[in-house]
């Protein structure tokens, strides 16, 4: 996925913490399905995950199998260099959250993109170690599985150390992130022999990898369990890559790799149209995204316009820019800054908004609202940045247990520094890179020990009758809110598959007077349409999507891949 179709914008934001009480009916007894399930972009790491459901393992076990797997074979995207959401329930409709997103060093503070007194592009702040946040993602799996795990730590690494060992192939998708992101992948000596020849061109499709670095290093995580990520020699590593980058430099700690903790956090949910949807709050701005996007949209008899009606996709843009624009003003790090989560998904403070959607006309300036909690909070907007390392995947076993973890590195490649065979992540440049805009502080800016706004949303779907429904996520940065609320209009109003939900086309909406809609879709022939609604700048873009999700229908699980991907579903 390439950064461009963002690149003359800016960022947004978002959090959620407080769980809100949803309109349903009890949680049903417990429910056993036929058969265990794994999605995920690559179905060499949705193969690793069945294979650990297939061995007894539970869908933590699995979902935990798919990340290393995923560090191995998609390493563009996310792994142990990076962080994650976690959103689990068990069969009772039980929700749990856990923050292993990655954390700013202690020395970091608000000028930290600033050189010389001049703010940092992007794009020079991506690659070296100014960009580097401690890494979450073994410290989340760590915690999950001492929760919910069921197989032995060790045994759940072995599919991924398998792959890192005896090798994997390059693929198209792969091929192509070498090339469109080259720079990032070849910034160390490490991932250029990894992925180019001699000649400094990505080697071929097709062409096997063998990683016996990153093998050594899952190895020493597997027997010695995630302090030997944490403190050591790897977190050693990790303090000298950073600190001695050739470009860009920053004082990331041993110590602070050592401070790393993955955080419980109370999930938040919602209700839409009689269904609770829970995802993940703070630092992450995919609950309270998805949810007041949904909430402003149950006036509107969506099911009745059907997913080929114009005025059906105009709503929607319309709620998102909404939502979107709470989602600038007030969302980050709930430890660091107030973020009124309940006030902005509560549901008369929505019905509010919803009241400035009209079907026939688009809102001429869509901007913050003063959500409950809010009154006193004076946060200047931020801007929309880019963030496409990203993957998700979806998890059940059969005794009902389900995961929806979505991880991350950020860009393709992150900062491009390899350490022990993966690559570490760009998280940093997930906060707002200027601390201040016209004389206000942002809530998402710089300061040590934070943990900056994400878009991840990875989301469960329950139905009225209290069982699960649907365990959806999605990669592409800002518009992963997007994306899953398309998936689920599509499962809900729409009475699509997973699988046809999530190949729908994606309009993507931020707090701009411009809206995206997928190239080469019907949305994009609804553009003299959308313009005759007041759409004045809609521009067609091959958006950064990615999508997995997995269905329930009674006992059976129905899997779901985005068909842009090279993803797969995969039964025990």
């Amino acid at each position: 996925m390439t950064m461009r179709f963002l690149a003359p914008f800016a960022v947004l934001a978002l959090a959620s913490c407080a769980p809100v009480p949803a309109t349903t009916a009890k949680p049903p007894a417990a429910v056993v399905y036929d058969k265990g399930m794994v999605s995920a972009a690559d179905p060499r790491a949705a193969e690793a995950g069945a294979e650990i459901l297939r061995a007894g393992g539970s869908a933590t076990d699995a979902a935990i199998a798919t990340m290393l797997a995923l560090t191995v074979v998609e390493p563009q995207s996310s792994g142990i260099g990076g962080g994650g959401f976690y959103v689990s329930t068990n069969a009772k409709g039980q929700v749990e959250t856990i923050d292993g997103r990655e954390m700013a060093p202690s020395a970091a503070h608000p000028k930290w993109f600033f050189k010389d007194g001049v703010l940092l592009k992007f794009q020079e702040a991506v690659p070296g170690g100014t960009s580097v946040g401690v890494p979450g993602n073994i410290a989340l799996a760590a915690k999950a599985h001492a929760a919910h795990g069921r197989l032995p730590w060790a045994q759940v690494f072995a599919p991924a150390m398998r792959l890192a060992r005896d090798g994997f192939v390059i693929t198209p998708r792969l091929h192509e992130m070498l090339e469109d992101s080259a720079r990032t992948a070849a910034f160390s000596t490490e991932g250029r022999a990894l992925f180019f020849g001699t000649d400094g061109k990505p080697l071929a499709i097709g062409t096997l990898i063998r990683n016996p670095a990153l093998a050594d290093t899952l190895d020493r995580v597997a027997r010695e369990g995630s302090k030997a990520f944490y403190t050591g020699a790897n977190a050693a590593a990790i303090a000298v890559k950073v600190a001695f980058a050739p470009h860009n430099p920053a004082p990331l700690t041993e110590a602070d790799v050592n401070a790393y903790v993955a955080k419980d956090r109370a999930p938040v949910c919602g209700s839409y149209r009689g269904y609770r949807v829970c995802s993940m709050g703070p630092p992450s701005s995919g609950a309270t995204t998805v949810l007041a996007t949904l909430i402003q949209l149950e006036r509107f008899d969506l099911k009745a316009l059907g997913k080929d009606n114009p005025g059906a996709w105009h709503l929607i843009a319309e709620s998102q820019r909404l939502a979107y624009a709470d989602r600038a003003r007030f969302a980050a790090d709930a430890d660091f800054v107030p973020v009124p989560v309940t006030g902005m998904i509560d549901v008369r403070y929505l019905a509010g908004r919803s009241a400035l959607i009209d079907p026939g006309k688009s809102i001429a300036k869509a901007s913050a609202g003063i959500p409950p909690g809010a009154e006193k909070l004076s946060f200047a907007d931020s801007p929309l940045q880019p963030e496409y390392g990203t993957s998700h995947f979806s998890v059940i076993d059969r005794a009902g247990n389900a995961v929806s973890y979505t991880s991350t590195i950020e860009s393709s490649f992150g900062s491009g520094i390899v350490v022990g065979g993966y690559f570490l992540n760009n998280e940093l440049t997930d906060f707002d890179m200027n601390p201040e805009i016209d004389g206000r502080m942002v809530a998402n800016r710089v300061e040590g020990g934070k943990r900056p706004r994400s878009s991840m949303s990875p989301t469960l779907v329950f139905s009225p009758d209290g069982r699960l429904r649907l365990v959806v996520g999605a990669a592409g940065g800002v518009t992963i809110p997007a994306q899953v609320i398309r998936a689920i209009i599509g499962v809900i109003d729409w009475d699509l598959s997973a699988q046809e939900a999530l190949g729908l086309p994606v309009i993507f909406a931020p707090a701009t007077e411009i809206i995206f809609v997928e190239r080469g879709t019907f949305l994009e022939t609804m553009i003299p349409a959308l313009n005759a609604l007041g759409h004045a700048q809609v521009i067609a873009r091959a958006l950064p999507l990615k999508a997995n999700a997995i269905e329930l229908r009674g006992s059976q699980p129905w899997g779901g891949a985005d068909p842009r991907s090279e993803g797969k579903a995969v039964s025990e």
